[in-house]
């Protein structure tokens, strides 16, 4: 079996892209560096494993197909004691002689549903498929204040490609109907630059990889 199906459903989730300072965003569909987190997080390797999930990010191919995009959302959050100074300096308010707080908006997508397909060699999937079912630690989608509402682990199978497998699986209750929308890894420079190839967890680098959207019919999702 080289597919390992991902079902990444919640009221809340949120897969950030350029999330290095204050403002924390997320892109529209989950991206390969916080699904491989997931995984990671299922395995119970830390970020002292830094080798290890580089090497699984770059043995597995990635696929995702959007069945239900959500709704984005703006959260308004604030950190105290954090503000800084152009010298570099912790800002003091006046008024309080407290720290100054830091303006912290969060972004995040609401009521979405995602099919994720990992592709690897037959014993990675395997071990990843049980993992999943016995995570090592508990799994969240993209932070860990949006928990799945469903379990993610969604199968295994053996199919050609990323596309022949995203539209092999029935669509999300309450999905969108007609042909999805899915973003399949392809070769460099054959489709859109990302950058969320996992370099390092430890320092958060992360190298570019290319994926192409391709539209595709998956069956109904069955009744009850």
């Amino acid at each position: 079996m080289n597919t390992l199906f991902i079902r990444l459903e919640g009221p809340l989730q949120s897969w950030g892209i350029r999330s290095r300072w204050d403002p924390r965003d997320t892109a529209l569909e989950p991206t390969k560096s916080g699904v491989v987190g997931l995984l990671a997080c299922a395995l119970g390797w830390g970020r002292e494993r830094d080798d290890d999930i580089r090497e699984l990010s770059r043995s597995l191919g990635f696929g995702v197909r959007i069945d239900r995009p959500g709704r984005l959302l703006r959260d308004y959050q604030t950190v105290s004691g954090g503000a800084m100074s152009a010298a570099g300096k912790i800002k003091i308010t006046q008024s309080s002689g407290e720290r100054e707080t830091v303006v912290s908006p969060r972004h995040y997508l609401s009521d979405a549903s995602f099919l994720v397909a990992v592709q690897g060699p037959n014993d990675l999937i395997e071990r990843l498929a049980d993992a999943l079912q016995n995570p090592h630690w508990p799994l969240f989608l993209g932070r860990k204040s949006c928990p799945p509402s469903v379990p993610p682990y969604a199968g295994i199978g053996e199919y050609e490609s990323l596309g022949a497998a995203l539209a092999s699986r029935p669509r999300s209750a309450r999905g969108a109907t007609g042909t999805l929308r899915a973003a399949v890894e392809v070769e460099p420079g054959k489709g859109v630059r990302r950058q969320d190839q996992i370099d390092t967890l430890s320092r958060r680098t992360y190298l570019p990889r290319y994926s192409a959207d391709v539209w595709i019919d998956p069956p109904q999702a069955s009744e009850g």
